[in-house]
């Protein structure tokens, strides 16, 4: 319709409407680039805010999995240290206890990664959309690090836990599973951070599987340096959940972890 006026008036030279025309044509042109602009901002800062709420909860969740882990391989580390004081004869422990201490000094965690919302971004090239840079540099720092990985390898690969699984009879292992294994943790659950894996227990076994079990540990000197190796294995592992963290992500992990979901 502008256009047509437009034409219309430089055909009759009416100068005054062209002068008009044009600047309602120019302020048109305008103001529809500006909607468009301001559209396009609306989206984008609502997309970034949704992504930011679900990298948040995502590295929430990573945080308290390394409060989790450095927690159960800690109570792993104990327990081997405790399994291999009774059979150095440095500790006295009854043929029960040397059960339940010495499979739990075999586990290993296998924790479930929260890393969906960040590989979403980087694989769309959208990792801009998180304009909180403590966030962004958190998420850049965990998801590039090796630490969580390398401890669930050392475990599943432990040359105890292989010689422990394949000397121990399947219905004690199973029992001392059921009855004094792993303990599920809830997200948040900073008590029981303690309590995963060291907790008072009865594996029900009747006496003379628990006596001849424990007496395959106590007979066979081999079971003295394997555990001597997975104490120095998970010693080196461990600290590596936080090592190669700068101290501001650290910092933030730690806030996050003690976050309410």
């Amino acid at each position: 319709m502008i256009m047509r006026r437009l034409a219309q008036s430089l055909k009759e030279q009416n100068w005054t409407a062209i002068s008009v025309e044009f600047v309602l044509l120019v302020l048109g042109v305008f103001l529809g680039i500006q909607a468009a602009n301001w559209n396009e901002a609306r989206m984008s800062n609502e997309q970034s805010a949704e992504f930011t709420v679900r990298l948040r909860e995502d590295l929430r969740n990573e945080a308290w999995n390394r409060a989790a882990l450095s927690a159960y391989y800690a109570s792993v580390r104990l327990n081997a240290r405790n399994t291999l004081a009774a059979l150095e004869g440095h500790a006295e422990l009854a043929d029960e206890a040397l059960l339940v201490a010495a499979y739990r000094a075999s586990q290993y965690a296998e924790l479930v990664r929260h890393r969906g919302t960040y590989d979403e971004l980087t694989s769309t090239g959208n990792l801009g959309l998180i304009r909180d840079r403590l966030l962004l540099k958190m998420a850049n720092e965990i998801y590039h690090s090796n630490s969580v990985d390398n401890l669930r390898n050392e475990g599943i690969n432990a040359r105890y836990r292989v010689a422990f699984r394949m000397a121990i009879p399947i219905a004690v292992q199973d029992a001392i599973a059921r009855r004094c294994g792993d303990r599920p943790l809830t997200v948040g659950d900073r008590a029981g951070l303690q309590t995963i894996l060291n907790y008072e227990c009865k594996t029900d076994l009747p006496q003379g599987d628990i006596e001849h079990a424990a007496s395959v540990l106590r007979t066979d000197p081999s079971y003295i340096p394997l555990l001597r190796l997975r104490i120095a294995d998970t010693g080196s592992q461990l600290p590596t959940i936080g090592r190669n963290l700068s101290p501001e992500v650290t910092a933030g992990l730690e806030a996050l972890s003690k976050a309410k979901p």
